[in-house]
Parts: C-alpha cells; structure tokens; sequence
C-alpha cells in the first residue's frame, strides 16, 4: 500500500515509445516555464531601471524610486532556474524508473505546487508592494 502523501501511476508497457514521448513533452513543458519565469524576471527587474533612466532624461515624469522590482526579477530568474533544474531531475529519475519498470510516483509537493506556492508568495509581496507604492 502507497503512502498517503504518495499515489501510484500504473506503468505502460515501457517498450511503448509513446511513455517516452510524454515524459519528453513533460519536460519540455517545465523547460518552457522555467524560460518564461527568466524572462519576466529580467523584463521586471530592467523595467524599474528604464523609468529611472527615463527621469534623468528629463523626460517630464516623475518616477518614484522602485527598490523592489530588481529583488522580484532576480528571484523569478532563480525560480526559473530552479524550476529547470527540477525539471531535468524529474525526468531523469522518471525515465530511470520506466526503464526499470517500477511505478511513477506521483507526490502531494510536485514541482508545479511548489512553484504555484512560490509565484503566490511573490505575488502576495508585489501586491503590498504595489499598495505601499500607491499610498506614498
């Protein structure tokens, strides 16, 4: 009998290329995620500055000082590696499990509720950020 923080996947006939495949289209769905969690992070983290390059510019703008949006997109640059990184281990140990024939392992703290959680943390901070921001 599983754990209770565990659920079994029955396993495919592991010569079915089609198991491959999907395991393949897996990670490559996290890579895409992983890729866009980069680039938002770099847009964010660059956008405070380009308002502070457009105020020095003398553009007629007042911009206020925006501390938090370098701290936000580095760590959704990190999330993105990190969610890279975990999906490139996921997938090593599923293949290695299909190849061994063993179940796949389906566990409450995957690596989608883990960067769920992360991104509402993150969001929850840009929120008060944003509410701070509005008030001042």
């Amino acid at each position: 009998m599983p754990n209770t923080t565990e659920s079994v996947v029955a396993v495919a006939e592991t010569t079915d290329p089609r198991v491959y495949f999907a395991a393949e289209r897996t990670l490559l769905a996290w890579i895409r995620t992983g890729l866009s969690l980069m680039g938002f992070g770099f847009v964010v983290a660059r956008f405070g500055l380009f308002l502070q390059e457009l105020a020095i510019a003398d553009v007629k703008l007042e911009v206020p000082r925006y501390r938090l949006s370098p701290w936000v997109g580095v760590t959704l640059v990190l999330l993105g590696v990190i969610v890279n990184l975990g999906a490139a281990l996921k997938h090593r140990q599923t293949v290695a499990r299909l190849q061994r024939n063993e179940p796949i392992l389906l566990t409450k703290n995957s690596l989608g509720v883990i960067t769920a959680g992360v991104l509402t943390l993150l969001g929850l901070v840009m929120v008060v950020w944003l509410v701070i921001l509005s008030q001042s």
